[in-house]
């Protein structure tokens, strides 16, 4: 099993056409990702790669596909009219990867969320993958490995990171989620951590966070009451300085808050394993697996 995405996802991407979305569009078709149609206002009818029908809405490209889930490769000034489009057609599942799209955008954007179906994962984030299935994302797809352990994070540099180390280890993995590094994001940890804890087929999870908000310590929390599964988990972040922004919007520690102390405590108070660098990730989730027979 998977969350979210598995080989049967019909995959629309909104902006095919673009530089990044062109490119990435390509990495996902030799994943054999199950993408039907893509979406560039003013070319319908015409077929990127010889292959994918372009349509000028969503709406006009579910009635033809059936697709079920969209990516979003949309400039910033224009990604949150995107993601709207495919709420309003009732899409189940939305991946946006535009980094830096305007806050008071977003917040239009949550409004409409919350009285809707969809999930949004994202923005600002590297996607989605169950390996050997379906890739919506930027990620590379050859470091991933089918197997138990779930992965979420809102890095996505250190997504790879530990995907890569797990894969090395001949640890697979269930599904991956990059949730996205911004202070506004569609999808929380919580979200992610709920459909692992219901899926038989996820033994363990790997949780990465980072500096800024307390999307981690409210994970934690729900971790703490509600996981039955073992937890690994990485805070980045921990030399960073106050009230500066480090990479992601939402990375910064204001006010003392949102520290990697913080983080780290509220941890080990739900009885997360806790990792001290990165490199460590593969061998102490290896480590818990053995200790938990999974």
């Amino acid at each position: 099993m998977s969350i979210l995405i598995d080989s049967s996802t019909r995959v629309l991407v909104q902006g095919i056409t673009g530089l990044s979305g062109s490119f990435h569009t390509l990495q996902m078709l030799q994943y054999k990702t199950n993408i039907v149609g893509g979406i560039t206002p003013g070319k319908e009818k015409q077929l990127f790669n010889n292959q994918i029908p372009i349509f000028n809405s969503v709406r006009d490209a579910i009635d033809e596909t059936n697709a079920n889930v969209s990516i979003i490769y949309v400039p910033a000034a224009l990604a949150a009219d995107a993601i709207i489009e495919s709420i309003e057609a009732k899409l189940e599942l939305i991946v946006c990867i535009t980094e830096g799209i305007p806050t008071i955008d977003m917040i239009k954007v949550i409004k409409l969320l919350k009285s809707s179906n969809t999930r949004l994962i994202g923005p600002n984030c590297p996607g989605i993958i169950t390996p050997n299935e379906c890739k919506i994302g930027i990620m590379p797809g050859y470091i991933h490995k089918k197997g138990n352990v779930g992965v979420v994070s809102r890095s996505g540099t250190l997504t790879y990171e530990a995907v890569h180390q797990l894969t090395n280890l001949n640890i697979g993995q269930s599904t991956c989620v990059g949730i996205g590094g911004d202070a506004i994001l569609g999808t929380n940890f919580i979200d992610i951590l709920e459909k692992f804890n219901n899926d038989d087929d996820t033994k363990a999870v790997v949780i990465i966070g980072e500096i800024g908000g307390n999307a981690e310590e409210n994970a934690a929390l729900w971790i703490k009451d509600n996981m039955k599964k073992p937890v690994i988990g990485f805070i980045a972040g921990e030399t960073a300085p106050s009230n500066k922004r480090m990479g992601h919007a939402g990375a910064i520690i204001a006010k003392g808050e949102g520290t990697a102390l913080c983080k780290k405590l509220a941890f080990k108070d739900a009885g997360i394993k806790l990792v001290d660098t990165p490199s460590d990730i593969g061998l102490i989730t290896k480590k818990v697996l053995l200790t938990y027979g999974t």
